[in-house]
Parts: structure tokens; C-alpha cells; sequence
């Protein structure tokens, strides 16, 4: 096994590392997900905004089909409602689309909040209708995206909270290292999932030479020590690749591990250089 199970505050488990689908074309999306399948992937990250859920669904019901030794319970689908998707009427809405699109994976395993943006009232309506689609059956794990701390405890101070968040999936990177929210989520138990944590490609080509002495010391590439970096720091990433060759070198991390020294060498503390869109902020 490529990946280690890392357990959630539900109970349930949820592998080390997963594919993010963020920007793959929709063309490509099935086969990608079968090979990355086929490479030993158990966790595939998808949303409503990227317009690859179904694809996704295809990939992972097409290699279910094809390797019956493999169980739906050793595959985790992750996806998120989208802005437009919060509040009540809006999330029982967009959740019957998602379990009409289903087809055999017969239940989402992780359903986020995408962002916190659409304000206090429709987020915490969502959050509603989210526990009662576990407590339902059609959803195994709920958790949230973007959110930064007050986000996060005006949930767990909510009078009708039941669930807690599992997770907060958030941009991580060497360059964006949120130590302070990351840190306070996982003293709460909530794990933290790294979204672009190869940067979208923008850092792998300018390492330092103190880098690329590591790199060199494990014969790894710049994004496998990224993706290291992350595991080390107790993080859950979600590298993205459309190349179907690095799906296997993504997922090789067990037979080296980074010193302290070395994450502090990688650690950039001072940098504050998100490629995505930031919104841990929003009122």
C-alpha cells in the first residue's frame, strides 16, 4: 500500500494522499482516474465547480467493475457544493443531483463546503441539511474548504451542531504554510487537507541549492518532496497531475523520510504567495 489510513474525527478512515481533479479536462478525467486507479490511488478530490464529478464517478465505477477484488469501501470520493449550492433549499437541491449522478459508488464519502464566501446564515443552513444527509446514509464524512478559524468555530459553537468538520481542505504549500490555522485545526481534530500543494507548478523549477541537495539525497523530484513535506507536516495533500507517467512518482513517498532539518530547510515562514484564491478572511 502506497498510502496510510489516517483516521477521522467520524471514525472513519481517509488515505494519506489524494488525486486532486481541479483543471483536469473533462476528456481526459475517466482515464486518468482509472490509471491513477490502476497506480494504487484510493482518493479522488472533485467539486461541483470543476465540472468533472461525473467523469470522476465513471473513472472509479469502470475500474470497480473491471477489478471486483477491490471493494467501493477502499475508495474515498470527495466533492464540494459550490457557493451558489448554500443554504437550505439550495444544498437538499444540489445534494439530490449528486446522489442521481452516483450510479454504483452508492454514497459520497466526503461532501465539503467549498468556500465560506455566501456568508454566516446559508453556511450554517448547509451545514443542516449535510448532517441529515449523513444521518441518511448518503454521505459518510462532511467537512469544509477555505475556512479560517472564526469560520470554523462559529460551527463548533452552533447550537445545532451534531457533526463536527472532518476536515478543512485548504491551499498549502512551503510558500503558504497557514501554520497558525493548520496547527489550530489539527489540536481540534480536524484534519487538514493541502490543495495545490505542488504550488500549480509555479515553484518547481526555482529550488534552491539547498533543495536540490535534497532532491538529490533521495533521487526524488521537486514535487515529490513537496508532497513529502506535506505528509511530514501531518497533512493530507491532494496533488493534481494530468500526465498520467507522474501518477506513480506522486504516490511514492514511503521509502524516504525527510529530517528535521530538511522540512526546515523547505519551510519558507516568511512567504505568503497563494496560487489560488484566498477567502480563510471573509467575514
Amino acid at each position: 500500500m502506497s498510502y496510510r489510513l489516517i483516521k477521522l474525527n467520524s471514525g472513519n478512515t481517509i488515505p494519506s494522499i489524494g488525486l486532486g481533479c481541479y483543471n483536469i479536462p473533462t476528456a481526459q478525467t475517466s482515464n486518468i482516474v482509472y490509471e491513477a486507479l490502476k497506480e494504487g490511488y484510493r482518493h479522488f478530490d472533485t467539486a461541483v465547480l470543476y465540472g468533472n464529478e461525473e467523469e470522476v464517478i465513471e473513472g472509479i465505477s469502470s475500474y470497480l467493475h473491471d477489478h471486483p477484488e477491490v471493494k467501493r469501501s477502499e475508495i474515498f470520493y470527495t466533492t464540494k457544493l459550490w457557493n451558489s449550492q448554500l443554504g437550505k433549499s439550495a444544498t437538499e437541491k444540489a445534494i439530490d443531483t449528486m446522489m442521481s449522478q452516483i450510479g454504483d459508488l452508492q454514497y459520497i464519502d466526503m461532501l465539503l463546503i467549498h468556500s465560506p464566501l455566501p456568508g454566516q446564515k446559508r453556511r450554517l443552513e448547509s451545514w443542516g441539511v449535510m448532517q441529515d444527509a449523513v444521518a441518511q446514509g448518503k454521505i459518510k464524512n462532511i467537512g469544509v474548504s477555505n475556512y479560517g478559524q472564526h469560520h470554523i468555530e462559529e460551527l463548533l459553537n452552533w447550537p445545532h451542531l451534531k457533526i463536527p468538520p472532518a476536515v478543512n481542505q485548504i491551499e498549502i504549500s512551503p510558500w503558504c504554510m497557514r501554520q497558525e490555522l493548520a496547527q489550530w485545526c489539527l489540536k481540534k481534530n480536524i484534519h487538514v487537507e493541502a490543495y495545490a500543494p505542488l504550488t500549480h507548478g509555479s515553484k518547481l523549477e526555482d529550488s534552491s541549492p539547498e533543495y536540490q541537495k535534497i532532491m538529490q539525497k533521495y533521487d526524488k523530484s521537486a514535487a515529490q518532496i513537496l508532497i513529502k513535506w506535506s505528509l511530514t507536516k501531518g497533512y493530507i495533500p491532494l496533488p493534481k497531475t494530468k500526465t498520467p507517467s507522474r501518477l506513480k512518482a506522486n504516490l511514492a513517498m514511503n521509502d524516504f523520510e525527510l529530517t528535521p532539518e530538511e522540512v526546515e530547510i523547505i519551510d519558507q515562514p516568511d512567504a505568503y504567495e497563494p496560487t489560488d484564491w484566498e477567502c480563510t478572511d471573509a467575514p
